[in-house]
């Protein structure tokens, strides 16, 4: 029996019941500009497309720029505006991108637990590779963290929103700053998140949990937009905000829970109603979401309530800019937008992100402000170990030696064509990736009852959507024996804790 949604009122139907609700809250076409009129925005209302017609990016970098780092929890690398999307609304990211760099090929690197977001962020603020960032969910105590490292360069720093590596990571990254409204843990009810304020000793208690009305992206907005325009000091700030959005419960508030209709939502080009054999993981938290075979209705559903959160998450970035425009701090100010990892949502058969197909590992990646070349986008391969070493030289702070991470600025400026020759994904001890760009392998084997021994090749020039399994392609021979070995040596340099996926 397929899941039967809530109804719905289609795009073309609010917007003739409301008279253009939707629209003058920034949720039209791209070109209609950011959006500043939902619940949440206290005070004066922007009219859309205000902070984008005054923001002026790739301007010089002679003072340290602040910096304003947003994360998202569950966003696909396809499920925005300016990369195409046929449906999605997100006219702030999209105006960000046109006055900043979006690198395409940005990847996560998997992980050795369900919960992908606790490695995605280790390796974001480490910059190192997955296996040397983190076992599972911790950080490995004494790297240096890219907050850390930025504060002791003189930036002041300010956190906000969710937190999965544990509290004395959290504690020696942002310690000696301040923050706001932290979540410790991997998701929640994003009406009842339980909150506990900014605790200078890093000791956190539990009964320092509280709960506070409104919807987390808009709570999460909300602190970082009192951050800014209460800022002061003549110090460079650094502001982490890491929403729990889109990841579920999808509970987005009106107007955007009522802008996407699951009949006028397209299933993905790969949707399947059940993954072809076992990967492993066909029984977990996240593919138990929906009962399977996946009908079409269901994943539809699914996809019209992920897409709400989306725009919803895009009117609370279009917050955040606003306040960078109205402090007067947007033309110094790098505002950076990625996503821990991305989502299945009914592509290969898949709801989840506990695989390694291109939905999963990749997410959006734009990089805004001065310095920055305006509307460019790069193809090269990038992974989250290398925004460590690039914010760090924009700040003019220096690179730990414990960092793996390449400085993403050659490739954005065109000095360089790639920042990797490969990148590489794990999940558990069943699956195993490699990319060049060009042709990915994924290897998958049995463990702990489950699983099974198969080898997929693919090449994403020709088939982005990793439909045309290739590896018993005589032709593609050479292609799937260079991959192997490429991964085996990448298993032993960083200390893969899973026996080597020799060559099939």
């Amino acid at each position: 029996m397929e899941h039967i949604a809530p109804r719905r009122v289609s795009r073309r139907g609010l917007l003739q019941a409301t008279g253009g609700v939707a629209a003058a809250a920034g949720l039209g076409a791209a070109a209609a500009g950011p959006a500043h009129a939902a619940a949440g925005d206290a005070g004066g209302v922007s009219r859309p497309g205000e902070w984008a017609a005054d923001w002026r990016g790739g301007g010089s970098r002679a003072e340290r720029p602040n910096i304003v780092f947003l994360i998202a929890d569950d966003h696909r690398h396809d499920v925005l505006g300016a990369a195409g999307h046929p449906v999605v609304r997100t006219p702030n990211l999209d105006a960000l991108a046109k006055r900043g760099t979006r690198l395409t090929a940005h990847h996560c690197g998997g992980g050795m637990t369900g919960a992908i977001c606790a490695p995605s962020r280790a390796m974001v603020m480490t910059g190192r590779e997955l296996f040397q960032a983190t076992p599972g969910e911790i950080i490995y105590p004494g790297l240096p963290l890219l907050p850390e490292q930025l504060h002791g360069h003189g930036y002041r720093t300010f956190v906000t929103g969710k937190w999965h590596n544990g509290t004395a990571s959290h504690h020696r990254a942002f310690g000696a700053g301040e923050g706001a409204r932290l979540f410790f843990g991997g998701m929640s009810d994003q009406y009842a998140a339980p909150l506990r304020p900014f605790d200078p000793s890093g000791e956190y208690p539990a009964s320092s949990i509280y709960y506070e009305d409104g919807h987390t992206t808009d709570l999460y907005a909300d602190a970082v937009v009192d951050f800014i325009k209460g800022y002061e000091d003549d110090a460079p700030f650094f502001a982490y905000a890491a929403f729990q959005s889109p990841h579920d419960p999808r509970m987005a508030p009106a107007p955007f829970s009522d802008l996407y209709s699951e009949e006028d939502v397209p299933l993905p080009e790969n949707f399947l109603p059940v993954h072809p054999f076992d990967n492993g993981q066909l029984s977990n938290r996240d593919e138990n979401l929906t009962q399977r075979p996946r009908g079409k209705g269901t994943v539809r559903a699914h996809l019209a309530d992920y897409y709400a959160m989306v725009s919803h998450l895009d009117h609370g970035v279009g917050r955040i800019l606003d306040a960078l425009r109205k402090t007067g701090r947007a033309r110094n100010t790098i505002v950076v937008y990625t996503s821990d990892h991305g989502l299945g949502l009914g592509s290969h058969g898949l709801l989840g992100k506990q695989n390694l197909y291109e939905h999963a590992l990749r997410t959006p990646l734009i990089i805004s402000g001065p310095g920055i070349p305006a509307g460019r986008t790069v193809d090269a391969l990038t992974q989250h170990r290398d925004l460590f070493p690039t914010l760090a030289g924009l700040a003019g702070a220096q690179v730990p030696g414990t960092v793996t991470g390449s400085d993403l600025l050659p490739v954005i400026e065109r000095r360089a064509e790639r920042a990797h020759e490969y990148v590489h994904g794990a999940y558990m001890h069943w699956q195993r990736s490699v990319s060049d760009g060009r042709h990915k392998l994924i290897r998958y084997r049995p463990a702990q009852g489950t699983g099974s021994e198969r080898t997929q090749l693919f090449d994403l020039a020709e088939d982005p959507h990793e439909l045309r399994d290739l590896a018993d392609s005589a032709g593609h021979r050479d292609v799937t024996a260079r991959l192997s070995e490429e991964l085996v040596r990448w298993q032993a340099a960083v200390g893969d804790p899973a026996e080597p996926f020799t060559a099939p």
